[in-house]
């Protein structure tokens, strides 16, 4: 069984309190999910810099790293299927790491890509390869896999031939590092998602789907629209064949990440709408 999951990440606007968190895990479990995926940095007391960043980036994180979130997912029944995490955090204690996944019954734990980080200085990425080894040969010790996610900067060129990525599926160890592909991102930068996907093969354990286009209706003001993420089947991204690919692949779950522009500013509606075209295309 593959899992249709939501990133937590869309849910800061619709989770202000405990009681409202409630409803909203309620109301996904309704719309057919089965799982969610939490971040460390939402799930406990989080740095003002960090709330300032994902709001300044239209995404805010809300104040539920108060909330008693294991008890929320219990009451929700939605499967926790990973919890993003940060290499720094991996590196100084990994033993609370270990214990986090215990205490929400997940087996992964991913790393969302590197903060101020240079993708295209080919020391720095190798060196990122062996970290990622040494952390996910810990975690394995423990019975937890290491996934790594990807974002738009990996795909800068490191030289004529390679990106990031590449450099990173290269080094990286299969037995102890794999991926949770987000296949937006690629496609904004102007690369096929589906050739990364067939590259990865079965390393990739989790996909992480959206859509890419654009809500206006009408003229343009100009030939040139910006395009943005939307609601699964509502753009131009050939999701068809990227779920055919995840399938293949023997994930164990898709996660809808989509971003800030959403049906009515509404992250609820919006998940509502995708969930539709997943039924759809997982049953």
């Amino acid at each position: 069984m593959i899992y249709k999951a939501v990133q937590q990440i869309m849910l800061g606007t619709v989770c202000k309190t405990e009681l409202q968190t409630k409803e909203t895990l309620t109301t996904i479990k309704a719309a057919g999910y089965d799982g969610i995926e939490l971040n460390g940095f939402m799930i406990r007391p989080t740095p003002f810099l960090v709330r300032m960043l994902t709001k300044f980036s239209g995404m805010p994180v809300g104040k539920g790293g108060n909330y008693n979130w294991k008890e929320l997912i219990r009451q929700s029944q939605l499967n926790v299927v990973s919890i993003h995490e940060d290499l720094g955090t991996i590196q100084r204690d990994p033993d609370f790491v270990i214990q986090e996944t215990k205490d929400f019954r997940t087996d992964t734990i991913v790393i969302t890509g590197m903060y101020r980080f240079d993708y295209s200085d080919r020391k720095a990425v190798s060196k990122l390869a062996q970290d990622l080894n040494n952390a996910g040969e810990q975690l394995k010790q423990a019975g937890v896999q290491l996934l790594y996610h990807n974002h738009n900067c990996e795909f800068r060129k490191i030289d004529s031939q390679m990106t990031a990525y590449d450099l990173l599926i290269q080094e990286t160890n299969p037995d102890v590092v794999g991926f949770e592909f987000d296949s937006y991102w690629p496609t904004e930068s102007g690369v096929s998602a589906l050739q990364i996907m067939k590259q990865l093969g079965n390393r990739m354990k989790l996909y992480h789907i959206n859509d890419r286009g654009t809500r206006l209706t009408g003229p343009s003001m100009t030939p040139i629209l910006k395009s943005d993420s939307i609601e699964l089947g509502c753009g131009n991204m050939n999701l068809t064949a990227l779920i055919e690919q995840a399938v293949q692949a023997d994930v164990s779950a898709i996660i809808l990440e989509s971003h800030k522009n959403w049906i009515e500013k509404s992250p609820i509606k919006s998940l509502q709408k995708s969930a539709e075209f997943l039924d759809a295309h997982l049953g």
